[in-house]
């Protein structure tokens, strides 16, 4: 008889979660009920029955996401007091018929507002490669329990690079899809057009079946794709400026390497569109406009209990008027239809996910103004997939030190395609 090792595997992971390492990657570990999934998926196990790739695999929940009996925080310490969730998210549903063993409720920014990851309120989760330095955001918690090991994906969110900006920092694979294509129905939202929900994980295999599931798509394995003949797209331009130069050396070498795999690069430019989406966004930034909406009702009788890096976010979008809200998702409509032909004739845009690594805590805590530079800067190259909603994946480069991603783009509804792209990318990389 097989011994129990889903089981074994969640002990493991429950008590690496309780060392000092892991300090500040949950908000809260759900032992008993993960221990009720694991033995399930033991006894399916013993009986030869598997409910797919996901069965027994541990992953953890992003704070966002509502869990019958939970309360949902997002990051913050006004919703601590909430009445628990009713009923699961259609996502934390979708994982537990699949097989899931749901670990823990992670760490996150507050309200899911910055791409960098600190919170004051439940604690900064260190960098899984340093942890004197930043997890990124928003989805922080969860892309250090990935890379630390304490679990095995994470169910995480994308506003404007929060799947994609964590996985580039701790070394893992970070996806966001097209965002209608995963229900945000019971996750709290930052910005209804922008939100996007997806997985983060080791590998590409591992976030497609996820992203398969959560997209109610049979999570069959991906067709092959090979590098030789691939057409990619790098966009020269505002996306490479002030990039660090140790990014920079290490996007050369990814590119030369896909090149000498026979993939197709060439240089090419958005730049007049992504001047488009400034001057838009300028006049009406829709996730401060949409998130002043959502925290209408806290924004002065509990001002105080923000982050008050993520308060300074949200408060521009209170003084912006309906027609100037409105001309920006119109104008946005135009762009994302430019966009859309003008990356059509590739296979997927190729640029570092972040122009800059993970930097230190400390600095960053210390200096507000310098934590706003580095926050815009992370999120200057991941945020237009989210404007222009394509889908997009980050994947680490194979280098040593702190880690860097490379980040691949699509064209709209294209993610299943995508994933293939990313996955012989990644074989190229690593072999």
């Amino acid at each position: 008889m097989s011994s129990p090792l889903y089981r074994e595997r969640l002990e493991q992971k429950l008590a690496a979660a309780a060392e000092p390492r892991a300090r500040h990657v949950f908000t809260r570990l759900l032992p008993e009920s993960a221990r009720a999934e694991a033995d399930a998926a033991d006894l399916r196990r013993k009986a030869g029955i598997s409910l797919g790739p996901l069965d027994g695999r541990i992953v953890s929940i992003k704070d966002l996401f509502d869990m019958a009996g939970q309360v949902t925080t997002a990051g913050s310490v006004i919703l601590k007091e909430s009445p628990p969730a009713a009923a699961d998210a259609p996502t934390i549903s979708a994982l537990r018929r699949a097989g899931a063993i749901l670990i823990g409720r992670t760490n996150m920014s507050e309200f899911a507002f910055s791409g960098i990851g600190l919170n004051p309120h439940w604690g900064t989760p260190g960098n899984a490669v340093d942890p004197a330095r930043v997890p990124g955001g928003s989805s922080s918690g969860g892309a250090v329990s990935v890379a630390l090991g304490l679990a095995d994906l994470t169910l995480g969110t994308d506003t404007g690079g929060s799947t994609r900006i964590p996985a580039a920092f701790n070394g893992i694979v970070g996806f966001k899809p097209t965002s209608a294509r995963i229900s945000k129905a019971g996750a709290f939202p930052l910005s209804y057009t922008l939100d996007s929900i997806g997985p983060l994980g080791p590998d590409v295999a591992g976030c497609a079946a996820m992203d398969a599931i959560l997209a109610g798509l049979d999570p069959d394995p991906l067709p092959a794709f090979p590098v030789a003949g691939m057409r990619l797209g790098i966009p020269r331009g505002l996306l490479f400026e002030e990039t660090e130069p140790a990014v920079a050396q290490a996007f050369e070498q990814a590119l030369s390497r896909l090149s000498k795999s026979g993939a197709l690069a060439s240089e090419m430019s958005i730049d007049d569109l992504l001047l488009g989406m400034r001057g838009t966004l300028a006049n009406a930034p829709i996730a401060a406009c949409e998130a002043a909406e959502i925290h209408r009702e806290w924004l002065e009788s509990r001002a105080a209990d923000f982050d008050a890096r993520v308060l300074a976010r949200i408060r521009p979008g209170t003084g912006i008027a309906a027609p100037a809200y409105i001309a920006t998702l119109r104008e946005r409509e135009r762009l994302k239809a430019a966009f859309s032909q003008r990356i059509a004739v590739y296979d997927a845009l190729i640029l570092p996910t972040c122009a800059l690594q993970a930097p230190p805590i400390a600095a960053l805590e210390a200096d507000a103004d310098l934590f706003a530079r580095k926050n815009m800067l992370a999120l200057r190259n991941t945020s237009p997939a989210n404007f222009f909603d394509c889908p997009a994946l980050s994947l680490p480069l194979p280098v040593s030190g702190l880690p860097i991603g490379l980040m691949l783009v699509a064209a709209p509804m294209q993610d299943r395609r995508l994933m293939a792209l990313g996955a012989a990318i990644e074989a190229a990389l690593r072999s």
